[in-house]
């Protein structure tokens, strides 16, 4: 099977530089959702028709198995479909979706494309739906078989007419056109350069050759989908924005069947993959992008973005944290307000606390530092307390280095680490040290000025 996705579009009303296209949904571009879905019907390949902005489109999405056509000249659907045409296989029956339509289930494709291959008649299988208000869209015309033919849904299909070009009749048609439809390659072949432009758009409508296939006496099969937020396309801000929260409702209700305890599902933005085991429970106005495991018993307070994160077993994340292409072991304490950078990896037990911030470093079980600390580039070892206001210095202006911090250690709070520094295995630092040399193993170290009181001394003033 070939597919074509119709990815040329303007985008007017979006009032936005961005293609049409390359608008976000859910953490990915409109087309992504599409070329995603499309992917899972295996096609033999995969053409997108792009126009608009289409450099910015290809060099974005570009990847292997993506055949990409220009339509030089916005000339409707169908003059984008004819230009594909050369790049399809003629053997293969053909599916046309759309660039700005991201939320059409890959099960109802299927559907449409086993309504034609159950049939062995039907030329053409289209997806068409039954909308209460119809406006905007194409309508479904079909035979007078039954004495309210409008909305019979068994009347064989005669035409599609846009709306701008229907009569008042057939505008109180209920049965709209998707634009989605799946043909025979040969026969695309044959009609696309049969259409014609007479219409309030002067376009080429991919829609009209529906009629020619009943002119040849063909027959025309269709089906609907399950919801009718699959059919949806964007054309504005706002209904991206009402796609948005239609497609994070239906995550929320997944998790939700999967047993994950959301404390408000309508408060819940999943921008990626989100995989959770048993008992997990996510707090309100939670964030989680790229792909993200919690394992069973993982507890996500309020206001946490995690994005790249894998979470252990029992592993709490307090309110307001930001973990960053981290790895959490079991039973971990982290936040709030903490800040875990990429390259972060803990241990077992580990506790991380408010305002603190890790990078590049790994910690292991059992260590702690609960307030106000940097840790950037280090390795840290088992049962080690980092005290309140600790830095790893990490930087010198040019270069990073590393900071060893071995078991057992216990650093005083105010401390700065000057790396490259080792700490020994027990070693003790006392508050307020500046380390700048090793410290051994087992051994108290201390860096501090001599305290003094000078008698008299008067605090300035101002004159």
């Amino acid at each position: 099977m070939n597919i074509v996705i119709l990815a040329a579009g303007q985008g007017k009303r979006m009032n936005s530089s961005l293609p049409k296209v390359l608008q976000p949904l859910a953490g990915k571009t409109l087309l992504a959702h599409v070329i995603a879905t499309a992917r899972t019907l295996k096609p033999t390949m995969i053409c997108v028709v792009y126009g608009h902005g289409g450099e910015r489109v290809r060099e974005r999405l570009a990847a292997p198995g993506l055949v990409w056509v220009q339509q030089e000249r916005l000339l409707g659907t169908g003059h984008a479909v004819l230009q594909a045409i050369p790049h399809l296989d003629p053997t293969k029956p053909t599916l046309i979706l759309y660039g700005d339509v991201p939320l059409t289930r890959s099960e109802t494709l299927a559907r449409l494309i086993g309504e034609a291959s159950l049939q062995p008649d039907c030329a053409l299988a289209m997806l068409t739906a039954q909308l209460d208000k119809p406006a905007g869209y194409g309508r479904i015309v079909r035979s007078d078989v039954i004495d309210n033919p409008i909305d019979d849904p068994q009347g064989a299909i005669l035409r599609i007419v846009e709306e701008k070009d229907a009569t008042d009749e057939e505008r109180a048609i209920r049965e709209i056109n998707t634009g989605i439809l799946y043909a025979p390659t040969d026969r695309l072949a044959h009609w696309l350069p049969l259409l014609g432009n007479r219409n309030s758009q002067g376009e080429y409508y991919l829609t009209d050759i529906v009629a020619l296939a009943v002119a040849e006496g063909l027959r025309i099969c269709s089906t609907q989908p399950a919801d009718l937020w699959e059919i949806e396309g964007v054309n504005s801000q706002v209904q991206l924005a009402a796609l948005e929260r239609i497609h994070q409702r239906n995550i929320a209700d997944r998790l939700l069947d999967q047993g994950v305890r959301l404390a408000d599902p309508a408060r819940l933005d999943v921008r990626g993959e989100l995989i959770c085991g048993r008992d997990v429970s996510i707090d309100i106005n939670c964030i989680f992008e790229g792909r993200v495991e919690l394992a069973d018993g993982v507890d996500v307070g309020p206001h946490c973005l995690l994005k790249n994160v894998k979470v252990g077993i029992g592993s709490r994340i307090a309110a307001f944290s930001h973990l960053d292409s981290a790895t959490l072991g079991a039973g971990d304490v982290i936040g709030p307000y903490a800040r875990l950078r990429p390259g972060t990896v803990l241990g077992d037990d580990v506790h991380v606390g408010n305002f603190v911030e890790i990078k590049n470093t790994s910690i292991a079980d059992h260590s702690k530092a609960n307030h106000l600390a940097y840790i950037g580039d280090a390795t840290v070892g088992q049962r080690v307390n980092i005290g309140a206001g600790t830095i790893t210095c990490n930087y010198d202006g040019a270069n990073k280095h590393q900071t060893i911090i071995e078991d057992d250690v216990f650093i005083g709070s105010d401390t700065q680490l000057v790396a490259p520094v080792t700490i020994g295995q027990g070693a003790t630092l006392g508050a307020g040290t500046t380390l700048t040399m090793n410290a051994p193993a087992g051994e108290l170290t201390i860096s501090r000025t001599k305290q003094i009181t000078l008698p008299g001394w008067k605090r300035p003033t101002k004159a």
